[in-house]
């Protein structure tokens, strides 16, 4: 059996916004002269936080990391609404914000609470037929979405300053939080996008214990290493 090398395992990143979470292997895979790099769970291009990125053998565990549950905290909008759902969209609506507390709000955020099935975004990864449907939607083709099961576990306000909303939520994989921001804001009849996402828990994994990509970049293969965590640590986990 082949033994284990320093780079089998996973590396915890801090991702910043800007690139896109396949950026952020791809700049690993370059920077380390890597084979196999993957990411475990998919963070938009504006959303920050945990990204778990597994190298070598470690990408065998891909799926099973990608299934755990995670945790996160951010800001959204009323009064208008996206296309993708977040401020990278082009406005679609703007409507007057309604009076509201936050005791109201987290009376809404709790029916969102248990078992839903949710429709992804057009803007989105997900593909139909082959193509990633955020490349239908550049040329304005909607097409139908299969609902997904997903679980909310937590979802509540904790701080208002109108129209800016500050929340943690905790979920399943595979939850669109831009999602949630969306149909939260039909649910209050004025529209409302997500403006800030970061991702702090996945699985047993926190972010407080990730590396800021661009710190992680600048390692040299030796001190990339003792980054790693083990693929038997891993597993494990």
């Amino acid at each position: 059996m082949q033994e284990f090398t320093g780079l089998d395992g996973a590396l915890l990143i801090d991702k910043p916004s800007g690139p896109t979470s396949h950026d952020v292997v791809d700049a690993i895979r370059r920077q380390f002269r890597l084979k196999k790099v993957g990411h475990c769970g998919t963070l938009d291009p504006n959303a920050t936080g945990l990204l778990i990125i597994v190298l070598g053998r470690g990408t065998k565990l891909s799926e099973k990391l990608m299934g755990d549950d995670k945790v996160y905290e951010g800001t959204l909008k009323f009064g208008e609404t996206t296309d993708s759902y977040d401020s990278d969209g082009e406005l679609v609506a703007s409507l007057p914000v309604p009076p509201i507390t936050l005791d109201e709000l987290n009376a809404s955020a709790a029916t969102f609470i248990g078992d839903q099935m949710q429709i992804p975004p057009m803007v989105s990864a997900i593909k139909k037929n082959g193509v990633p449907l955020y490349k239908l939607a550049r040329k304005g083709i909607e097409v139908a979405r299969e609902p997904r099961l997903i679980h909310i576990y937590h979802f509540r306000f904790t701080d208002y300053q109108e129209p800016i909303a500050s929340f943690k939520l905790a979920s399943t994989k595979g939850t669109y939080v831009r999602s949630i921001a969306h149909d939260l804001g039909q649910k209050l009849g004025c529209g409302a996008h997500l403006t800030t996402l970061r991702r702090n828990v996945s699985g047993k994994f926190d972010v407080a214990d990730a590396t800021p990509l661009d710190d992680v970049l600048r390692l040299t293969g030796a001190e990339l290493e003792k980054k790693v965590i083990p693929f038997l640590k891993l597993l494990a986990a």
